[in-house]
């Protein structure tokens, strides 16, 4: 039977209280005169009814339930924007359908950008590749076996110009998930607009850019943590300074999820890195309502619907009210949480991969009803192979349908006042704010990273998860309830050493005609710029790589003044 909470007072004078509330009173005589004899007849399932984070859930929710009032739900377009940052959402314009991308060369996936554009996607999202990811050229030892396997590789500022070769870059906006040498491909994807007679001012898009997040779950780090929030806030004073419609920070929960967080966990853990973002900007001396307004997050969709619904709107309440009260922004702006929401890869299953179709739907759903700006919907093959093209159209035509067909982008916010959808959105915010409780505790976010606290709390969560699904008690269909023994039916999509190849013998032709003296000049300067904590490093990338200096030497430049990081173990 459900644990659910009694309706008891603490008090006399709640006891009194309680006896003049009609709701309370109609509530028990429903639970004594209708529940007990349906409960008594057919019981309830015998199970802890709980979230997918763990939450415990009550079998009913009433006016009770929730802990707050209208004024703290509020209405769209107005603070603390618990229903939406915009007062129309998408009755003025849907979200933007931005499918992650990338694989192979930079002609290859410069190829899927333009079939996707062809068949109705609205915003650009770059996949890189392990050896980009991780700062290394493409004939590096390390980046054996992985050159354009998982994304596309882009090496060097001509990569990049191949990348988007065709690309309206005035028109459509570019969402890059790219962390530790963010900056590097960002200047590169600048400086190829720019040859392209697209003013930095006009180009606009997302660098993920999101460093702290890497060392709490995804492991794609370079340098020690206080060297690169350097580097992001450098980002930011640039992009304060040069391009007012870029986003040069994407503060990601999705790969904290993916790590095997729970949904309070990545909405805390997310925004107490937005924190930390926030804190360091304004020593650099930027005025809040100068940048925040260009700060933008990202979440992931999990399987839980009205759990995720939830964490949406707990999040942009959370995020407001930390603006106005803990940074003293003035412009309604600089409150906004705006976001861009992927569905939950780390859902997807390699066995009967079509109900994958299914979860993406489930989950994109949650993500519209929560209020994103934009969404990926991962392809059903996502759990075998890099996304075939008939995979990505059916994500693609997923996303469509919600928007043309499904009728619910005609309300806004149309779950508020919902009992329980009010109740779970304030108890994640409650309990988010424990977390930041602990994180202020420890000193910080830095300091919680170099003392283990985020990689255990995901670890433990990572391993109650795994462990309920290996006893049978989370029940994952088609993995571990409702098998089927037949073999996959998935058009394969297989990337080959060619592409190592092709971007090896690019880098030597390169290195072969490039100016040299220019070229040890710029990374000399960037060492420079790099040894003071007084200068803004992104002059002196962009200058790199017009000297045609690769990724991988623009990050052995940086590393030779901020050294490189090994993590601790957690185990």
């Amino acid at each position: 039977m459900s644990a659910s909470r009694p309706l008891r007072p603490s008090s006399p004078t709640a006891v009194d209280a309680d006896r003049n509330d009609p709701v309370i009173e109609r509530t028990r005589r429903w639970e004594a005169e209708t529940l007990a004899p349906a409960v008594a007849k057919s019981p309830e399932r015998k199970e802890r009814f709980t979230t997918l984070g763990g939450i415990p859930v009550d079998r009913l929710y009433t006016p009770r339930s929730s802990r707050g009032s209208f004024d703290r739900i509020g209405f769209p377009g107005q603070p603390p924007f618990t229903r939406g940052v915009h007062p129309t959402m998408y009755r003025g314009r849907v979200w933007s359908m931005r499918m992650f991308s990338g694989f192979g060369t930079p002609e290859d996936t410069n190829r899927r950008f333009r079939y996707l554009l062809k068949h109705g996607e609205s915003g650009l999202s770059i996949a890189f590749d392990d050896p980009t990811l991780y700062g290394l050229d493409a004939d590096d030892n390390e980046s054996l076996g992985e050159v354009g396997k998982c994304g596309v590789n882009v090496g060097s500022l001509d990569d990049m110009r191949r990348l988007l070769a065709g690309i309206p870059l005035a028109d459509v906006t570019t969402s890059m998930t790219i962390n530790a040498p963010a900056n590097i491909l960002w200047g590169m994807y600048l400086l190829a607009g720019s040859a392209n007679r697209v003013p930095f001012a006009r180009m606009g898009g997302t660098t993920q850019n999101d460093i702290l997040k890497e060392y709490i779950a995804q492991k794609e780090f370079l340098y020690p943590p206080r060297h690169a929030l350097r580097l992001v806030t450098d980002t930011i004073e640039f992009a304060t300074r040069s391009t007012p419609q870029w986003n040069p920070v994407s503060i990601s929960g999705y790969h904290i999820r993916e790590a095997g967080s729970t949904a309070v966990q990545e909405l805390a853990f997310t925004l107490a890195d937005g924190r930390t973002y926030v804190a360091e900007a304004k020593k650099r001396g930027l005025d809040v309502d100068e940048f925040a307004p260009r700060l933008s997050f990202f979440f992931n969709s999990h399987n839980d619907f009205f759990e995720e619904v939830a964490k949406f709107r707990a999040a942009r309440r959370i995020w407001a009210q930390v603006m106005r009260d803990e940074f003293g922004a003035k412009s309604e702006r600089s409150m906004w949480l705006r976001f861009h929401t992927q569905t939950a890869g780390c859902s997807c299953t390699a066995q009967q991969p079509e109900l994958n179709i299914v979860r993406t739907t489930v989950q994109a759903l949650a993500g519209v009803l929560g209020g994103t700006q934009s969404l990926h919907t991962n392809s059903y093959d996502e759990a075998i192979q890099l996304p075939s093209e008939d995979a990505v159209r059916i994500a693609l035509r997923t996303q469509q349908i919600l928007a043309h067909e499904s009728g619910v982008s005609e309300s806004v916010d149309p779950f508020a006042g919902s009992y329980y959808v009010e109740w779970l959105t304030d108890t994640m915010e409650e309990d988010a704010r424990r977390y930041f409780d602990r994180i202020d505790a420890l000193g910080g976010v830095v300091a919680g990273i170099e003392r283990g606290f985020f990689q255990r709390e995901i670890q433990e969560a990572s391993f109650r998860y795994q462990r309920a699904v290996e006893s049978g008690e989370e029940k994952v269909v088609g993995v571990n309830a409702f098998t089927v023994d037949t073999p996959l039916k998935v058009p394969r999509l297989k990337i080959t050493e060619e592409a190592r190849r092709a971007q090896s013998r690019r880098l030597r032709a390169l290195r072969s005609r490039r100016d040299a003296s220019r070229h040890a000049a710029a990374l000399d300067r960037l060492r420079k710029v790099a040894a003071t904590e007084e200068k803004n490093t992104m002059p002196a990338v962009l200058e790199a790589l017009q000297a045609d200096a690769t990724l991988g030497e623009i990050v052995r430049a940086f590393q030779e003044i901020f050294g490189s990081y090994r993590e601790r173990s957690m185990y």
